[in-house]
């Protein structure tokens, strides 16, 4: 179990490299039925437009900022904020994205496999 939650402290809280700025990886869910493939990303708080979506066909590429609100004191900071990125290997074939929406802080994007 600690392996585990060094790993997500890890995934969270790191240090992009080359970059200079934190940097964070949103957790996601990818579930498949036999139209689509569904992948949602947890981002609350995020806005649509801080939120860049790409992909080659065979993998998909989430990248934004989850920006920080002006305040005069913080007494505690758990949720990550700063840039993030996800790099998502998709399953065997090549995909397509047809729909992207935010749904309950989530991103959820669908793809369609080509033929």
């Amino acid at each position: 179990m600690l392996r585990e939650a060094d790993r997500m402290h890890r995934q969270f809280f790191t240090v992009a490299l080359g970059r200079g700025a934190p940097s964070w990886e949103p957790p996601i869910d990818i579930v498949e039925d036999e139209r689509a493939l569904v992948v949602r990303v947890a981002l609350p708080g995020v806005g649509a437009d801080s939120v860049e979506v790409s992909t080659d066909g065979t993998h998909l590429h989430v990248v934004g900022v989850r920006h920080l609100v002006p305040a005069t004191a913080i007494h505690r900071l758990e949720i990550p904020y700063g840039r993030f990125e996800r790099a998502i290997g998709l399953p065997r074939g090549n995909y397509q994205i047809v729909d992207r929406d935010f749904v309950d802080g989530c991103l959820v994007l669908t793809l369609q496999r080509l033929p």
